[in-house]
């Protein structure tokens, strides 16, 4: 199978350049798998495991937060809002992340918990666990 090159870039700094086999994305429209040679395309990215299969062999699990991936012929380019490699996640901290937003989802009434973002904020938090391995 033909590598290829894949970068992922938050706004903070290139999370991942390499070369790679394989990459599985959590698109917003579904999850979806890039092989050398794919067809090239835009879309957007959800809250999800992002799996890249290495050219050495290695697997790489990383925990992204929305954004967009751009499929070329140069390869693909993640411009992810976060990402963190499974192994590098706090657990603690997204544990922590995961209380207070359930608290913030059980506590209606004060009338002043937006229940969408906390929504959003819980589904981080489980996913940055569930690549961690800790769920």
């Amino acid at each position: 199978m033909a590598a290829f090159k894949l970068e992922i870039v938050t706004p903070e700094k290139t999370i991942y350049s390499g070369q790679v086999r394989h990459v599985q994305a959590p698109g917003s429209e579904g999850s979806f798998g890039v092989l050398s040679g794919h067809v090239p395309f835009l879309t957007s990215l959800s809250i999800g495991l992002l799996r890249i299969d290495e050219d050495g062999g290695g697997q790489v699990d990383m925990a992204v937060s929305g954004g967009f991936a751009q499929v070329a012929s140069q390869g693909v380019t993640v411009l992810a809002e976060t990402a963190e490699r499974g192994d590098q996640i706090d657990v603690e901290r997204a544990r922590s992340a995961r209380e207070r937003a359930e608290g913030r989802l059980g506590d209606t009434s004060s009338g002043e918990v937006d229940a969408a973002r906390a929504q959003v904020a819980l589904a981080r938090a489980v996913n940055r666990l569930k690549v961690s391995g800790q769920i």
